[in-house]
């Protein structure tokens, strides 16, 4: 079993920035990559972006490129996402999944085994 636990989410302005945290506990040695999903109020969960553990390769949605940044601290277990120029579009839960499996690439959801409960990210206009 992996356990993740969110964190760093909350109200923030158009324009403004969040940082929001996974730390992994468990059988973080199987877990291959980590990704950052979301889900906004009537609509399906959607990748936002993903890391592989060893070699660091990131993947990122369209409208996560040039705004977000996803990081890893190996030695922390924990992974990194850095929010800049958050839109009101952006308001959504954000969830943090574990890969257990080696994939060539992570963008779908049906690649990660296991999922955190996930934090509010609400931006303001």
């Amino acid at each position: 079993q992996v356990q993740l636990v969110e964190s760093g989410g909350g109200l923030v302005q158009a324009g403004g920035s969040l940082r929001l945290s996974c730390t992994a506990s468990g059988r973080t040695f199987s877990s291959y990559g980590m990704g950052w999903f979301r889900q906004a109020p009537g609509k399906e969960r959607e990748f936002v972006a993903a890391i592989r553990w060893s070699g660091g390769s990131v993947y990122y949605a369209d409208s996560a490129k040039g705004r977000f940044t996803i990081s890893r601290d190996n030695a922390k277990n924990t992974v990194y996402l850095q929010m800049n120029s958050l839109k009101p579009e952006d308001t959504a839960v954000y969830y943090c999944a574990a890969a257990i499996y080696y994939r060539s690439s992570y963008y779908y959801s049906e690649q990660f085994d296991f999922w955190g409960q996930g934090t509010q990210v609400t931006v303001s206009s």
